[in-house]
């Protein structure tokens, strides 16, 4: 009976090591991917689901041996929900830190210079990977939702690259892009020349609006910007016509008729003295920086090349001249 007894408890730590030894070399070896693979783990997905599906799709030859170490390295509650690009050669071991420290597939999304809060919102609606909570919503339900009640939507974002994850609330990336143009604002209105014709930061923010939309050109922005503010602070007339284009909205078809210059609308510069009640596109850095740092010149007047480019002059007289000069080029 000794015998029989010893010759149990051999096989049994025989049996362990082989048992210790297959962990570690399940463990530590390459998973089943010989190129880079990708896996997704659903929120509140269970440890053992989550194995049995490593096991599913060809990733994963002892789910136990995972399990285990999951659960030995208390891994199992942290492991992170999300997309998961798996190098080639990853072992299990690896493929635990990397669910642990949630290294999911990351996406990202730009709001361009210029766009508008409707164009902003549809790119979003456009991103399969996100959870869509303003599909539907009024810029006022909006604005509400990010904390921000009261507060028109248009201008008040950043346009930036912006990063998330699978399973991102767009909400927060709306709230990220708010709080930035915040801080952005903030701290450039602090740097700002004097003497502006601007009472507060967002009268800067609708001068820069309307100066992104005039020129695409980086050494024009204070140039423009400087003609809008001597504008201003004479009381003329802005007469903008990227203001008069937001305010008829989608009844711009692609050209402005005398009609509509003449129509009043309180984004009509032609017939409404001061700047527009709100902006009229999401300013960038630059924008907001020449708008707060207006060229020093003289000129109250510009307008376009057809290069591009603009014209700029210190007198009405001049001014006619360069239009009359751009209608000639235009029909050559």
């Amino acid at each position: 009976m000794k015998r029989f007894f010893a010759a149990v408890a051999a096989s049994s730590v025989v049996i362990l090591v082989f048992l210790g030894v297959d962990y570690r070399l399940s463990m530590d070896s390459p998973l089943h991917n010989r190129e880079a693979a990708y896996f997704e783990i659903s929120k509140g997905q269970s440890l053992k689901a989550i194995a049995e599906d490593l096991q599913t799709k060809g990733l994963l030859g002892r789910p136990i041996w995972f399990r285990l170490m999951a659960w030995t390295e208390h891994a199992s509650k942290r492991i992170k929900f999300g997309e998961y690009d798996i190098p080639a050669n990853t072992s299990p071991r690896q493929l635990l830190d990397l669910f642990v420290l949630g290294k999911v597939r990351r996406y990202s999304l730009t709001f361009v210079e210029g766009w508008t809060f409707k164009q902003m919102t549809e790119a979003m609606n456009r991103q399969p990977a996100l959870v869509h909570q303003i599909d539907g919503k009024s810029p006022s339900e909006i604005m509400g939702m990010i904390d921000a009640p009261g507060e028109q939507a248009e201008g008040r974002f950043f346009p930036d690259t912006y990063i998330y994850s699978k399973g991102s609330v767009d909400i927060e990336l709306l709230k990220q892009a708010y709080r930035k143009m915040q801080a952005v604002l903030a701290d450039e209105w602090q740097g700002r020349a004097q003497g502006l014709p601007l009472r507060n930061p967002y009268e800067g923010l609708i001068l820069a609006s309307i100066v992104e939309k005039e020129t695409s050109l980086a050494e024009e922005r204070n140039k423009v910007a400087g003609v809008f503010s001597r504008r201003l602070a004479k009381g003329m007339l802005l007469q903008t016509d990227p203001a008069v284009i937001y305010g008829m909205g989608d009844a711009y078809a692609g050209n402005i008729s005398r009609d509509d210059l003449r129509r009043d609308t309180p984004y009509n510069t032609y017939v409404r003295p001061g700047l527009p009640p709100t902006p009229i596109s999401m300013p960038g850095i630059d924008a907001i920086r020449s708008a707060l740092h207006p060229d020093s010149g003289d000129s109250l007047y510009f307008v376009a090349r057809g290069d591009g480019g603009h014209v700029f002059s210190n007198t009405l007289a001049e001014h006619n001249k360069a239009v009359a000069q751009f209608l000639r080029n235009r029909h050559e």
